[in-house]
Order: structure tokens, then sequence, then C-alpha cells
């Protein structure tokens, strides 16, 4: 469809669903922070965290795409991938075998609020309390995304592709999240974090063993059979192994909390 291959869908995929988990856990944030007490100083906080990331972005990427050769940045950042993948993994197996809670925007919510509230009223013109809660939050989760766009982007060749998906998903967030005037409770946070684990596992081993060539002697990429099919098998092969490990882990139900609690103002968790 439209010229573009399987691998390219799939990066579009994880980097659109990646953004759209992020960026729904950083509007959580700014919504308690604005309602509660300040609005300009939360977009303040939130501008501020943007003007961050963009110089985030441009270093990183510029360091990658410059300092290493094809065979080298396969390898780093497909391990990288592979590392980061895991974790959201790690969390996405113990929630669905009953060993870890559930991701709950609202909890969340109401922590943050509280927490808002309980810093006591501010003075000057500058709420820094909830400029700093906001640029936290907003940079510790666009620094993920940002992560993804370029390590995506760069081992794909398509960066703009990525940063595309990227910005629609956290434009789609936005637009939703205006329209609830709350935290978006409703999307379903922890199915798609164990999606984008398993995208993230899947495109880490693939490009992490592509990158093998490296210590061959012409130092070419590693061509994987089958290709985009190839990659299609690592990511079952990823869902198929959490799910044994779902099976082993799983406990009873109990009556104990059923939300998962995070620290306040921590800007999230994957």
């Amino acid at each position: 469809m439209l010229g573009i291959d399987g691998a390219t869908w799939g990066l579009i995929a994880a980097v659109l669903v990646a953004s759209i988990v992020e960026m729904v856990e950083a509007l959580t944030i700014v919504m308690a922070m604005g309602m509660t007490r300040s609005w300009r100083s939360t977009l303040l906080g939130v501008a501020a965290a943007l003007v961050a990331l963009t110089g985030f972005t441009a270093v990183a990427g510029y360091a990658l795409a410059t300092w290493l050769p094809e065979a080298a940045l396969k390898i780093v950042v497909g391990t990288l991938l592979l590392i980061f993948g895991l974790q959201w993994l790690r969390k996405a197996i113990l929630r669905s075998s009953g060993r870890k809670a559930m991701h709950d925007e609202d909890e969340i919510y109401r922590k943050e609020v509280e927490a808002a509230r309980a810093a006591g009223d501010t003075r000057g013109s500058l709420d820094w309390f909830s400029f700093v809660v906001s640029f936290k939050g907003v940079f510790l989760e666009g620094v993920e995304v940002v992560f993804i766009v370029i390590t995506f982007g760069l081992n794909a060749d398509n960066v703009p592709v990525a940063a595309a998906a990227a910005a629609v998903g956290a434009f789609a967030v936005l637009l939703v999240g205006i329209a609830a005037r709350g935290p978006l409770s409703r999307v379903p946070e922890n199915t798609l974090k164990y999606g984008v684990g398993l995208l993230l596992a899947g495109f880490g081993t693939y490009w992490a063993v592509g990158g093998l060539g490296i210590f061959t002697d012409d130092h070419e990429s590693v061509e994987w059979p089958g290709e985009d099919i190839a990659l299609v098998v690592m990511i079952l092969a990823w869902w198929g192994l959490s799910r044994l490990l779902v099976r082993a882990l799983r406990v009873a139900p109990t009556t104990t909390d059923s939300v998962e609690t995070v620290p306040t103002t921590a800007g999230g968790a994957a």
C-alpha cells in the first residue's frame, strides 16, 4: 500500500503507539498542575520542556548519524532498543500475571492533585512548583519518544516518517485531552504498552543481529533471510515467550490494591 513495506509500517505503529502512551502520561501531570495551581506556569514548563527536547533531539540524532557506520549503528541502536523493549515487556508481563498493579491514570491524577495542593501557595509571578513538575513530566516522557524516533528512524533510514508518527500521536492525545478536560483513563495503556514492548524487542533483536556484520571482514550488515518476514517472526517469538512467562508467573486475584501506585510528580512510569 502506497509503496510502504512491512518494516516501515511496523516503524509507524511502534512510534505512534509509544507517542500516545507517553503523551497520555505527560498530559495527566499537566492537567493536574494546570487545573489545581496555575495554567500559565504549567504551560511555561511545557514550553521549556519542548525547547529542551528539541535540543536533545538535534544533538543525539547528529551524534548517532555521523559517528557510527551502518553496521555499528544497527548493533548499538538495536541493542539499546532491545534493552528498552525488555523493560516495557517486563512490566507488561508482571501486570498481566497479577504480580504488578495495573497502570491507572485516574489514580495518578488524584495523587498529582494532592501533591499540588499540599505544596502551598505560590509567591511571585511564577508558580515554580507547577513549572518544575510540568517541565519534568513532559521532558522525561518526551525523551522516551525522542529515543524511539531517533533509533527507529536512523536504522530504518526514515527519520521523517518516525517523527511524523510521533507528532500525530502527540497531537491526537492533545486534542482528546482538551475535549475531555481531564486524564485519559479510558485509553487502554496497559495493552498499548505490551504492544510497544513487543515491537521494540522485535525490532531491537532484528537490528542488533543485523549489526553483527561489523565483526566480519567486510564490516557489512548481516541480511536476515526473508527480511520483513524475519522481523514478524521475531515479534511473534517475543509474544510467545511473554505469554509463557505470564502463565508461569500468574497469581490468583486478591482484594489488595488493583491499580498501580507511583510516586507523585515523578513523571509517570512505563
